[in-house]
């Protein structure tokens, strides 16, 4: 029995060791400018803030992910994006279900203040995220989205609150 005592010791111990180490990576991430590709970070300052005329975001359909953060919190992650008709979109899935809702707060916080800073290859811009819950424009938003990535965002997912979609618009 002692034996077994002592053996479940040096393995609980020898797994804190692990367990520590990630939770220190997650706490240490927070403060850092940027997210890396496990943990979100903090605020997003390196890099060159955009001025000038509303770009053509066709550009990011050869862009993996971009950083996001909001103003409050001001916290950054990383995230898929989509282009169509030129401008600039984000959205979160798994939003219609307890353990997503949980799991991603961006949205919510986007919703009630989508003050947000985007980076992408280096340079920074201003946006504001605007959710769209209907309509039309979600059927070639969707399919956008579904021809970059593996997902499975449609117009009745959006309009039925499964997955929630932002336009990363110009702040004024």
């Amino acid at each position: 029995m002692q034996v077994l005592y002592r053996v479940l010791i040096v393995i609980g111990c020898l797994a804190l060791i692990p367990l520590t180490a990630v939770v220190t990576a997650a706490a240490k991430q927070r403060f850092a400018d940027g997210p890396n590709r496990l943990f979100s970070g903090g605020a997003l300052v390196a890099g060159e803030l955009h001025a000038g005329a509303e770009p053509d975001w066709s550009f990011v359909e050869d862009i993996d992910t971009i950083e996001l953060q909001l103003l409050d919190p001001p916290r950054s992650r990383r995230i898929w994006t989509a282009a169509h008709d030129g401008k600039l979109y984000v959205w979160s899935g798994y939003m219609g279900t307890t353990v997503g809702r949980l799991w991603k707060r961006w949205p919510v916080h986007a919703e009630s203040d989508g003050r947000a800073v985007v980076r992408i290859d280096g340079k920074r811009y201003q946006r504001q995220l605007v959710r769209i819950e209907s309509g039309p424009v979600l059927d070639g938003i969707a399919a956008a989205i579904r021809d970059k990535y593996p997902s499975q965002v449609t117009r009745a997912s959006v309009e039925a609150g499964d997955s929630w979609v932002f336009e990363a618009a110009a702040r004024r």
